[in-house]
């Protein structure tokens, strides 16, 4: 699971930018869903509904949870793909970032994972070259020096030679000490069945690459601005250059890992899915417009992370089973909590036992059996009020898409788009399919659960036309 990668930043997605020959290839043998969607804008909900197979409006985490350390964050009450696959046998692992909690009942170690390494923190986890890292439980300290996120050049330093920027690396950058770790993992246990869950942080901000790898992309996209000034991260030099070589570094990595499982002899027994937390973000520093990383999709600001929109849920997702699947593209209609059930098919668990969840296994889908997929009525979405918006609801049925905005100040007018045809939500058909949008309400007075912790909540009211179907 990549973070904030947005849905046309892949090569076998669409984009000419950057190249991603190894995340490409697994799609050119495998399956590409092209109608894939996280459960939510952001982070934190989003990672909780694929490990617990819950959407947003029955999960125990429905927003952000940085700088919340009091925050409800996932507990065992919930049990999770690690617990359901740990309990038949499988040796389970999460390499990278938990985000989910920071109190002890919430770590990863406590939800179904025999091992953990990686940022337990949300915001310690944007700095690429941090003082600690977690193993487990115990703080592994790195020879970083400590950073402040958010830190200047130097007075006087010249934001147009590179050399200004050395202050804000240090000697580990953590995607190297991360696949570290998968690495010896995967050594120690290829000969058990085990299930690995890696969440790099690439390529969210602060945007920080190999030198190497940069370079590459300078030559590509020639000359280019400094980000030197902002909020929140730290200076780059070359902030497209960067963005396409973390991408492109992170493939490689993928690349090195299938070369290991190949080379023990289990990536024709693997399943590996490919996919990003959310839509790509809007920042001084990322180049989302530039880039058109939604695509697509609208990328501009208000349309990407953070958002309902297409461009803040629509992300790819890839699955490869060696030489068991056929190549396809395609389009059945799921979100994350089709994983959960999906995993526990294949590992063989009987449906009575599955952890109760909201997904649909597509494992048919996976094996090019369309005939056998059950297909969701719909799909729903709510995201409380957080930075950028007041509030959102969503309802994805079949070709239509509703969406409401500023829940959280009593808004009721519903947006309906045809979404196959009209994938920039551009042409609001609300007022032509009265029906259409009634039965979107239905499907969200169906869904909604109220929330018990106040970072959750979001106090939805009807339209004055609603009446309950019983």
């Amino acid at each position: 699971m990549t973070d904030d990668q947005g849905y046309g930043d892949l090569s076998c997605m669409g984009t000419t930018d950057f190249l991603t020959p190894h995340i490409d290839e697994l799609a050119t043998g495998g399956a590409r869903f092209t109608n894939w969607y996280s459960n939510s804008p952001v982070c934190s909900p989003s990672r909780a509904s694929l490990l617990t197979g819950r959407y947003p409006g029955n999960a125990g985490v429905r927003a952000i949870l940085a700088g919340h350390r009091k925050a409800t964050g996932l507990t065992p009450e919930a049990p999770t793909i690690a617990t359901a696959l740990r309990d038949v046998g499988y040796q389970t692992a999460m390499v990278g970032k938990w985000h989910l909690g920071l109190d002890e009942k919430c770590r990863p170690n406590q939800n179904g994972f025999d091992y953990f390494y990686g940022y337990l923190c949300q915001r310690m986890a944007q700095c690429y070259y941090p003082p600690f890292l977690y193993n487990g439980t115990v703080r592994e300290y790195t020879n970083n020096p400590p950073m402040d996120l958010g830190d200047k050049l130097d007075e006087g330093a010249d934001p147009y030679d590179r050399a200004s920027y050395a202050k804000f690396k240090g000697e580990t950058y953590s995607p190297d000490a991360i696949y570290d770790k998968i690495e010896k993992w995967v050594d120690e246990n290829h000969k058990n069945p085990f299930f690995l869950m890696w969440t790099t942080t690439i390529p969210h901000s602060a945007l920080t690459a190999p030198d190497e790898w940069v370079d590459r992309y300078v030559q590509k996209f020639g000359a280019e601005e400094p980000v030197y000034t902002g909020k929140g991260y730290f200076p780059t030099r070359y902030p497209k250059a960067t963005y396409a070589a973390m991408i492109s570094y992170l493939d490689y990595q993928i690349g090195e890992l299938v070369k290991q499982l190949k080379a023990k002899g289990l990536y024709d027994n693997t399943i590996i899915m490919v996919t990003s937390d959310n839509g790509p973000t809007h920042n001084s520093y990322t180049s989302t417009s530039w880039f058109d990383c939604a695509a697509p999709f609208r990328s501009d600001r208000g349309y990407t992370k953070r958002s309902l929109h297409e461009g803040g849920i629509r992300v790819p997702f890839i699955v490869s089973w060696g030489d068991r699947l056929r190549p396809a593209v395609c389009d059945y209609i799921g979100y994350f909590p089709d994983v959960m059930p999906t995993l526990a098919a294949i590992a063989g668990i009987p449906q009575s036992e599955w952890p109760k969840c909201d997904g649909e296994s597509f494992l048919p889908s996976i094996m090019g059996r369309y005939e056998e997929q059950a297909n969701h009525p719909y799909l729903y979405w709510e995201f409380p009020k957080y930075k950028g918006g007041n509030g959102w609801l969503c309802v994805r049925m079949g070709k239509w898409k509703g969406l409401v905005e500023d829940v959280a100040d009593g808004c009721t007018k519903m947006q309906l788009y045809n979404i196959e045809e009209d994938k920039r939500e551009e042409h609001d058909v609300a007022a032509a399919h009265p029906d259409i949008v009634a039965d979107m309400w239905q499907a969200i007075h169906a869904s909604h659960t109220p929330a018990e912790h106040p970072l959750f909540k979001l106090d939805i009211r009807y339209p004055d036309s609603f009446r309950v179907c019983e």
